[in-house]
């Protein structure tokens, strides 16, 4: 079983990666793009013993208190 775990910063918080990407991508001739926001991404592997619902609460309690800070950013996840 996988985990992927998504981490972006909060809407309200500055990401000044994002906008220098987005910069230069206007730079680049893309002026479609009007917003970058960048972030992580993690692929954990669970044991395949773990039933989907520990495997939930297991990515659930290593995202908050491992992958973020929860003052700045927001995770997302989906197991398969």
């Amino acid at each position: 079983m996988r985990a992927h775990v998504y981490v972006t910063l909060k809407p309200t918080v500055l990401d000044a990666q994002g906008q220098t990407i987005a910069n230069a991508l206007r730079r680049m001739q893309h002026p479609g793009v009007e917003s970058v926001r960048q972030g992580k991404y993690f692929v954990l592997t669970l044991a395949d013993t773990l039933s989907t619902d520990d495997a939930k609460a297991e990515v659930e309690r290593i995202a908050s208190g491992v992958l973020t800070n929860p003052v700045i950013e927001d995770y997302t996840f989906r197991i398969e």
